[in-house]
């Protein structure tokens, strides 16, 4: 009832846990990726659960090792934990498809005339996705609900399977096609995350995702299978290697082989390399000369001519 209250809250207990990451806050949720040592995660799942709102929460625990995923806590209040463009109003939030165990998931994508959907941006089905998925050609959710109804228009009928990261996109996504009349909708339950978890745990259960599984940390990705199916943005060699343009003015996401890397000194393009080299005197002034007659996204688009727009 009050997410500034409870963001306050929050923060401040997780901090005592040594917890970093991104969590976001509103009326109708929560959703959080952070890493936590792991001498505190019994304490941590005790402190979650211990709030009735929350009480039996999903926790995807993604991997454990000595390396962290962030390195700050940042707790923030939003209208909506995923930006959908969605009146939730409009329809039942909580009427959401089945839930399916990775077996379970693996059975259906295997049926005849089953659907399979991927729920993410393009950037992240890029470098990895499920055998036979349809992946969108879409940078934002928000874009991708429309987009997903216009493809699926007249299979109402059919078997429809939902992925995500971690399953929180595909609770709207599987709710807004049951309001939209399909019947036969399911989410992989806790998404790419808890498939991997139960692959370690069951190695009978057969890995049908290929590649990597795009994160929103400092990893940028978590290797699910051993398949590198995407390539370098500048000389299209086989790599899964997202950056960031060094260029700040820039800062595009960006797949870079190791050889690329080198040659642009981690930029999406000579331009921007360049820039990274000029005093900050002439970047101010090179700043104005590109924003001159442009609005933002233009601007953002210029600095990057030698890489596919993702």
């Amino acid at each position: 009832k009050d997410p500034k209250e409870f963001r306050d809250t929050l923060f401040l207990n997780f901090d005592k846990l040594g917890v970093y990451g991104r969590v976001y806050v509103a009326e109708e949720g929560i959703n959080a990726q952070i890493n936590v040592p792991s001498e505190n995660l019994d304490a941590l799942r005790n402190y979650i659960y211990s709030i009735p709102e929350l009480n039996e929460l999903r926790l995807n625990i993604a991997f454990e090792d000595n390396n962290k995923a962030f390195y700050v806590l940042k707790v923030k209040v939003r209208k909506k934990i995923v930006a959908d463009g969605l009146d939730d109003g409009s329809f039942d939030v909580t009427n959401v498809g089945k839930h399916l165990t990775a077996e379970e998931w693996n059975k259906h994508l295997a049926s005849e005339g089953s659907i399979c959907i991927d729920m993410r941006n393009q950037y992240e089905s890029e470098i990895g996705h499920f055998d036979g998925a349809v992946c969108p050609d879409v940078d934002t959710f928000r874009e991708e609900l429309p987009e997903v109804l216009d493809m699926l228009d007249g299979k109402e009928d059919q078997k429809i399977l939902l992925y995500c990261t971690g399953g929180v996109r595909c609770e709207k996504a599987s709710a807004y096609l049951k309001h939209h009349g399909f019947e036969d909708v399911n989410q992989l339950h806790g998404g790419i995350i808890d498939y991997a978890r139960q692959l370690k745990e069951n190695e009978n259960i057969e890995n049908k995702y290929k590649g990597k599984n795009f994160v929103f940390d400092d990893r940028r990705g978590e290797r699910i299978s051993d398949e590198v199916i995407s390539t370098c943005h500048q000389c299209n060699e086989t790599s899964d290697n997202h950056v960031n343009c060094v260029n700040k003015d820039c800062n595009c996401l960006f797949i870079q082989c190791n050889s690329c890397n080198d040659l642009y000194e981690g930029c999406c393009s000579e331009e921007c390399r360049e820039v990274t080299y000029m005093s900050p005197e002439e970047q101010s002034a090179w700043r104005k000369v590109k924003k001159e007659g442009t609005n933002t996204d233009m601007y953002k688009r210029s600095l990057r001519p030698k890489v596919r727009m993702i």
